[in-house]
């Protein structure tokens, strides 16, 4: 399992003097120079893999500033680097040989907001959502419209002038920008914005960098305009890299702005910038229009253009479909009804805004009239969401089309290399069947999706890029479509940026590439900044653009594992790098561990991207991953993990021990099972992990406490007061700390179960008296699925889980309490889980054979039966239902009145694993006559037992504050506030001391006062 760091080399010795003599100088941020940190930031959303010598994590301007000092000393002019935001290009723009300058991490602050004059101040660090998060209370917003606005920086989105959806009527990044302020080789800050002709010629007197720079550009606005007209195309999204056609705006201003927005770093590190903010529409209406054809929707632009609207954005089938199988069909679903006799292979989404509502409900009127007189193409129907939540659902699905792309079936996944051409609008229909018919002649097949009204359609072929001959593709494919781009007036590079396509800058520039070259050697005169993108400095001889084929593929390094070991880790190896994970809202799931940490390889990217290479690794030094890891011996396995784990305190180089880190931070909470467009289920390969990697290192005693907790508590609990006492004394508690690795461990109910099953008159189902009830028995009995942490830590919730069902006139029976195995599972202990599973699987199975609903109490121990029981069982688990679940067919369909509200934080796992789940708390509460509002929330935390490892302990505190705090505090006074995690629950009354509910507590609550019992 051992996996050696590369080789030392004369690039590596130069490197480590430079992060060296880095750290001398007071760098305040962080410098990574392990393997880990290097391989997860070794790709992005593209095709390629570039393994950086490190990556350094600025904390201010100052430390951006040294070591832009430093890397212009002569010493080290052969060292490269290169600015990152949040890592979801398309091209490769971030990906370096050199060192991955992060500005994401530290410098993400919102600085000023200007409501009066609509401008904001921020740092290169800030997500896009996050910004507008901030400004909605102010009626404001950031226009440039991103499929990945909750990760996307905008320091990332300046560098790749990033536009996207309503960019005919938002423009482009370079459109918001007011002004930059950037640090130039040499340490020295540039602070730009649009000039008049005094203050240009002031700049451009200056005997230092920033004058040379003023100088050259200003040389070329002035003696290239031509030139620049004749080259650069008519198109809504120009041009991406060193804009010359902007440099000098309509008012006569020179803007250096425009050759800094899209320079993807090979210019200098973006560190701040001031942009201009819109107010945001109060109404909004979007026009849901399906095809029967994919054509019909792109040749449907001049008629949808029409009138006008704020944006067209179009989906092909193949996204469509995809998108029906993923979590974010269940709330557009309505939008998109089937047609009888006809299928949906192409649809519109047509966006009309503005802040009168009568006004704005005329327009669309016209515009569906406008449609109906219209027959230049056939339209199978439309469908309206009106209102900012209805639309934003609409185009939630629409945004996750990247990721859901990457889900196709098989071992040939659409490729992002050629999917931002940008050709006028008029010309697309034309260009797209064009580009299909190559396509086509090539036997691929690919997936579609865009932006109609700006002639911008994102086509990603679907190819196998292990397959060496699908992959020797890349290049003539590249070659066919840059020329057909140019055919039809239009751009290879539209909205991503050029990144690894630069080398067809030579050609589509001509003449006018020399004026690039002055401008990045003007900038960057020994090509340290990024280097082989956009542009060469021109007196560097051995400079040259990177070449598409000349970057390795991720291709290369996957066809090294095992087909076997590939088809096995499915849930790792297919991650594609969109980027889903990293996710900065607080109240979403995915990904609390990075949220907390900020650190990407506490990310299912992050984890996927060091299993993969793991996996690697394994197979080259012919490591079995998928055989039996226990030892035939006990004792001398016991010896040889010894050995293995003293070398391993001594500083043993181990790559396992990496990815080791990476998994033992995991909460393995199943939001990106759920959540991630691709469905990487990091508990699943950390699971599998965890058993290979302790079969020859020793497992730390928390891991055998954790895994055997369901088999001895029945046993403890059988002395409560004892065991809470020893478990609070303070020696027992610091001995757990330091040499369990366990904090605070929960403690016992001491209520008597036993006398609420007497008083409930619960009885423990056989099959004795099971086969005894009538078919009328039967359709009025439940069997209750207990769990270890409900029934034996919070014995009151299961006691008034047993009283809520005998009021609503059921019979209970009980299940015998058999160990779930989920902690097991967590843990890594496999066999053992197999084991528990088959034991537990083959009662609850005798006992369904007589057609009593088995119902759980805990989200995440039940959840466990339909997803890893299905796995380890061949399909063959028990059918238990959630609380929610049954209740909702064991209760009338009655609505009552709902005016008593509760406010409900649902568990993690629940939510993203189980949407359709939340909806039926909601439906229960309105037949118990009272309102149910789901907060938006992220994790609490706590996850089983993550919260209570002492390694985990404080990372699970900073979750709880991001997401969970801010709630309970906001909400808990009210008596109001329930949530039906038993962990959820479990942590609130840990950081903040406070009793929340659970979901059936409320609704006993209810029946308790009277107010509903009789009509039920």
């Amino acid at each position: 399992m051992i996996a050696r760091l590369i080789p030392k080399n004369g690039q590596t010795d130069r490197y480590e003097r430079f992060l060296d003599q880095l750290a001398l100088e007071g760098f305040k941020g962080e410098i990574a120079s392990d393997y880990g940190s290097r391989m997860v930031l070794a790709t992005d959303n593209s095709i390629y893999q570039r393994l950086p010598q490190a990556v350094v994590f600025p904390k201010d301007y100052a430390d951006v500033e040294l070591v832009a000092k430093l890397v212009a000393h002569p010493e080290y002019r052969s060292v490269v680097l290169t600015p990152r935001g949040g890592g979801t290009g398309t091209n490769g723009q971030s990906l370096t040989d050199g060192i991955v300058v992060d500005l994401s991490k530290h410098l993400n602050g919102i600085l000023e907001i200007n409501v009066e004059e609509r401008w904001v101040r921020v740092q290169s660090g800030v997500v896009k959502d996050q910004l507008n998060a901030v400004l909605k209370p102010h009626g404001l917003f950031f226009a440039p419209e991103l499929s990945t606005s909750n990760r996307a920086t905008v320091g990332g989105m300046i560098n790749t002038d990033a536009s996207g959806q309503g960019s005919c009527t938002y423009g482009k990044t370079r459109d918001h920008v007011l002004a930059l302020s950037t640090v130039l080789l040499g340490g020295q800050r540039l602070n730009s914005l649009a000039l008049n002709a005094e203050h240009t010629e002031k700049e451009a007197s200056r005997p230092d960098v920033v004058g040379e720079v003023y100088r050259c550009t200003r040389n070329i606005a002035d003696h290239q305009q031509q030139l620049i007209k004749d080259i650069f195309p008519k198109l809504n999204r120009c041009l991406t890299g060193y804009d010359l056609a902007h440099l000098r705006e309509e008012d006569g201003r020179f803007n250096l702005n425009s050759v800094l927005c899209g320079s993807e770093g090979s210019l200098g590190f973006i560190v701040e910038a001031k942009l201009n903010v819109l107010p945001i529409p109060r109404h909004s209406i979007l026009v849901n229009v399906q095809y029967a054809g994919f054509m019909d929707a792109l040749r449907d632009a001049k008629a949808l253009m029409a009138l006008k609207p704020l944006s067209i954005e179009t989906v092909d089938s193949k996204v469509l479909m995809l998108a029906m199988k993923d979590i974010v069909w269940h709330g557009v679903a309505e939008y998109f009804p089937s047609i009888p006799g006809r299928q949906t292979l192409g649809i519109n989404l047509i966006e009309f805004s503005g802040d009168d509502l009568e006004d704005l409900e005329q327009r669309v009127h016209d515009f569906i009239e406008h449609l109906k007189n219209d027959k230049t193409v056939e339209r199978l129907g439309h469908t309206l969401a009106i209102g900012s939540e209805a639309v934003k659902r609409v185009y939630a699905m629409r945004k996750r089309s990247v990721g859901l792309l990457g889900n196709v079936q098989g071992e040939a996944r659409p490729q992002p290399f050629v999917e931002d051409t940008a050709v006028p609008p008029e010309n697309l229909a034309n260009f797209i069947a064009e580009f299909r018919s190559l396509l086509d002649n090539s036997n691929l097949e690919y997936g579609m999706f865009g932006h109609v009204d700006a002639g911008v359609v994102h086509v990603r072929p679907i190819l196998d890029m292990k397959d060496p001959v699908q992959a020797a593709l890349i290049r003539p494919i590249s070659d066919a479509v840059a020329a057909l781009t140019q055919k039809y007036g239009g751009l290879l590079w539209g909205e991503h940026g050029k990144g690894l396509r630069s080398e067809y800058a030579l050609n589509y520039f001509g003449a006018l590439y020399p004026s690039l070259q002055a401008i990045k050697a003007a900038f960057d005169p020994f090509n340290q900044l990024n280097p082989g993108k956009i542009a060469t400095p021109l007196d560097v001889i051995d400079a040259k653009l990177t070449k598409v084929d000349e970057v390795p593929l991720r291709g290369e390094f996957d066809r090294e594992i095992n087909e076997r070991v590939w088809q096995d880790y499915q849930t790792a190896v297919q991650c594609n790098g969109n980027g889903a994970c990293y996710n900065f809202d607080p109240d979403d799931a995915m990904c609390p561990s990075w949220k907390a940490t900020r650190n990407r390889i506490h990310s299912p990217k992050g984890r996927a991207s060091l299993v993969r290479e793991w996996l690697r690794l394994q197979g080259a030094q012919g490591v079995n991953v998928l055989g039996n890891h226990s030892s035939a011996s006990v004792f001398k396995g016991m010896i040889v993990k010894a050995r293995n784990t003293i070398a391993k305190q001594f500083g043993e180089k181990d790559f396992s021990h990496e990815v080791y880190d990476a998994m033992a931070g995991c909460l393995a909470c199943k939001s990106c099972a759920g959540q991630c467009p691709v469905k990487v289920n990091v508990p699943d390969f950390r699971a599998r992990f965890l058993e290979l990697y302790h079969s020859r290192y020793l497992r730390p005693l928390k891991d055998y406490v954790i895994g055997s907790l369901e088999f001895s508590i029945p046993y403890i609990a059988r002395f409560p007061k004892l065991y809470n006492a020893l478990m609070s004394a303070e020696p027992i508690k610091l001995i757990l700390e330091r040499f369990v690795g366990m904090v605070d461990s929960p403690l016992l109910s001491l209520m008597d179960f036993h006398q609420v099953g007497a008083k409930w008159n619960v009885e423990i189902a056989t099959a004795n008296k099971l086969s005894k009830l009538t078919d009328e028995q039967r359709h009025r009995s439940v069997i209750l699925v207990q769990d270890a942490f409900t029934r034996y830590f919070e014995t009151p919730v299961a006691a008034e889980w047993i009283e809520l069902i005998a009021r609503l006139g059921y019979k209970i029976y009980l299940a015998p309490f058999s160990p779930n195995g989920k902690p097991l599972q967590v843990q890594g202990f496999l066999g053992a889980f197999k084991k528990a599973a088959a034991h537990n699987a083959k009662g609850l199975r005798a006992l369904q054979e007589y057609g009593i609903p088995l119902v759980g109490l805990d989200p995440a121990m039940t959840l466990v039966y339909r997803q890893e029981y299905a796995k380890v069982l061949d399909g063959n688990a028990p059918q238990v239902a959630l609380p929610q679940e049954w209740l909702v067919s064991a209760l009338p369909m009655r609505q009552q009145d709902t005016s008593e509200i509760y406010h409900f934080l649902p568990h993690c796992t629940e939510r993203t694993n189980e949407p359709t789940s939340i909806e039926l708390w909601k439906k229960v509460f309105e037949r118990f006559g009272l309102k149910l509002q789901v907060l938006a929330s992220g994790c609490c935390g706590m996850s089983g037992t993550y919260g209570h490892e002492t390694r985990n302990a404080k990372t699970s505190e900073k979750i709880y504050s991001q997401s969970w705090q801010p709630l309970v505090e906001s909400f808990h006074a009210s008596g109001k506030l329930i949530a039906d995690g038993y962990s959820c629950r479990s942590q609130v009354k840990r950081q903040a001391g406070q009793v929340v509910l659970h979901p059936l507590q409320a609704l006993l609550g209810r029946l308790r006062e009277g107010e509903q019992l009789g009509k039920l």
